[in-house]
């Protein structure tokens, strides 16, 4: 039997009681967008989750289009917690994050973004990893399936397994682990997953500069990096204040990518146009 409730027990009322994660998601004004990415949500079986959803819309809408109501409903019959929350004034990427964070309890958080969608058994994929590796994060690159007759093997050729243990790094901008930033573009990891030979037990780890749009963390190594409160050292236009926050728990914990990645980005356009400013850039790491 999975945690996730089926159709027949939907008007039992039943929510976990405990979560092994929180899955946070941070949106503004991408109605259609979130309603997938929460029905990718609503495909996972295992483990047991909650869904923070904080919406920045200036009007709310990105939580009350119909379609994202439909899903947060099916959710909820389905056992899981779901909160919607309004979070304002936009402070930037990193406070937004961090918001999220000090509302999580579970052991382990999910930062998913809203353009993401996940294919069945991806969430259990990760916490199996995540469990397996014992390092500070495991991520899930997002990949867009329009790439996929577009092969890249030269961004390709950085990519390195992890054998062992997952071991701290230092990473920064101008360093060879660096350099392995290509992988995740495009179609990368859908051609890689195709020609690697996967472990029996499903997931195979290997080494990242950063993973972007899909990262589970262990909650106790995020907070003890410090989490996103170097929010307030950036102005509100900013990005990579993901990486950041990733580098400081690889240099402690360690952190790996997963392959094959089920994680698709929608491929819609960015709501943050202007980035002027890249976090790792400015905040020391």
């Amino acid at each position: 039997m999975t945690s996730r409730r089926p159709s027949e027990r939907w008007a039992a009322g039943e929510v976990d009681d405990e979560v092994a994660i929180d899955v946070l998601v941070p949106t503004a004004g991408r109605g259609g967008e979130l309603a997938v990415t929460l029905a990718g949500l609503a495909a996972q079986d295992d483990p047991t989750f909650r869904v923070i959803v904080s919406d920045q819309s200036d009007d709310g809408s990105g939580v009350l289009q119909p379609s994202t109501q439909a899903m947060v409903r099916v959710l909820r019959a389905q056992g899981r917690e779901v909160r919607l929350v309004r979070h304002l004034p936009r402070r930037g990427l990193a406070e937004h994050r961090q918001s999220l964070l000090d509302r999580a309890t579970a052991p382990t958080v999910l930062f998913l973004d809203d353009d993401v969608w996940l294919e069945p058994g991806q969430l259990q994929r990760l916490h199996d990893a995540l469990s397996t590796l014992g390092c500070g994060f495991v991520g899930a690159a997002v990949q867009g399936l329009s790439y996929l007759p577009d092969e890249r093997p030269e961004q390709q050729r950085t990519f390195e397994p992890w054998t062992g243990e997952v071991v701290p790094e230092l990473i920064r901008r101008g360093t060879p682990a660096f350099d392995r930033w290509p992988l995740h573009n495009a179609a990368n990891l859908a051609h890689l997953a195709r020609d690697v030979p996967i472990p029996e037990r499903g997931w195979l780890a290997y080494k990242v500069a950063w993973v972007g749009g899909c990262v589970l963390y262990r909650r106790d190594a995020l907070l003890a990096a410090g989490g996103f409160t170097f929010w307030d050292e950036l102005p509100p236009l900013h990005s990579g204040e993901d990486v950041l926050a990733q580098w400081r728990v690889m240099e402690r914990f360690g952190g790996a990518g997963v392959l094959p990645s089920g994680a698709v980005h929608l491929e819609a356009p960015t709501t943050i146009p202007e980035r002027p400013v890249d976090a790792f850039d400015v905040v020391r790491a």
